[in-house]
């Protein structure tokens, strides 16, 4: 592989499992860039169900496997996300990698940290129940929607925009991570990449692979980008180019209730 190598590498939200689920192409993006972390925020499967998994989410699983063998020397962490729960053990034994509630490192002097983001999701903590039986129904629809799935991806960003999503996440997000002294943090969730920046502290979202848009983080000496994803068979533009939604910088808000401010300076493992 050629090209600049990153030290990290940011996805999430792949839903394996789901039909929306855009794995080859993840798989594609993988084996064309070079990193020395791959950092899975969380919702990699869309639910407990591995019957769904098609022989394309396998093959994404077994890459991941192979990537986290030690000769490598790629290290390869999976953060849990809402749809993850129950899955650590299952998770650390498949594809041989830690299962984090959130992850921690430093790069150049500055505290990083990933967190999948439902933790600052109001409806999701406390409409739990609700929340799995609209899951349950939204992935059978997908079963019985048009190939192409265009009403399916519609009723997920329709659903973000409802809950307001984006703004509530990120404002959250930013709040934990000045409260536990970190620079930068990154969550997943919404599925909407986005950059936010508050005093002092920036937010990136990665977005999702489920959609016609598949974005990603790269953390590197030249700092934090967004990119946007397109198959290597129709990508015809540059590789500098990207895609990231900038939004201006939200109030303060407390801490989410349920969170340790101490715990953002901290990996915490399953």
């Amino acid at each position: 592989m050629t090209g600049p190598c990153f030290d990290s590498i940011i996805i999430s939200d792949l839903h394996l499992g789901s039909e929306l689920s855009r794995a080859g192409d993840a798989l594609e993006f993988l084996q064309s860039v070079t990193f020395k972390r791959l950092i899975l925020l969380g919702d990699i499967f869309s639910d407990l169900n591995f019957r769904r998994l098609t022989r394309e989410h396998w093959k994404f699983l077994s890459y991941i496997r192979k990537l986290s063998n030690p000769r490598h020397e790629i290290e390869v962490v999976w953060v849990e996300g809402n749809h993850d729960r129950g899955l650590s053990e299952v998770m650390s034994h498949l594809v041989g990698v830690p299962a984090y509630q959130q992850y921690a490192w430093e790069y150049q002097g500055r505290r990083h940290v990933a967190i999948h983001g439902h933790q600052f999701d109001r409806f999701c903590i406390n409409n739990f129940l609700l929340s799995r039986l609209g899951e349950f129904i939204y992935l059978h629809l997908q079963k019985i929607d048009f190939s192409s799935k265009r009403f399916a991806r519609y009723l997920d960003r329709l659903s973000t925009r409802w809950l307001r999503l984006s703004a509530q996440v990120a404002r959250g997000a930013l709040s934990y991570a000045k409260q536990g002294k970190a620079e930068r943090i990154f969550c997943g969730h919404t599925h909407v990449s986005m950059r936010r920046e508050f005093d002092g502290v920036e937010y990136y979202n990665s977005g999702a692979w489920i959609d016609t848009h598949c974005t990603y983080i790269t953390v590197s000496q030249q700092g934090v980008a967004i990119h946007e994803y397109l198959p290597q068979s129709t990508d015809n533009r540059d590789s500098s180019e990207e895609r990231v939604e900038v939004a201006s910088s939200p109030a303060g808000v407390a801490l989410p209730a349920g969170l340790q401010a101490h715990a953002a300076c901290e990996s915490v493992r399953c």
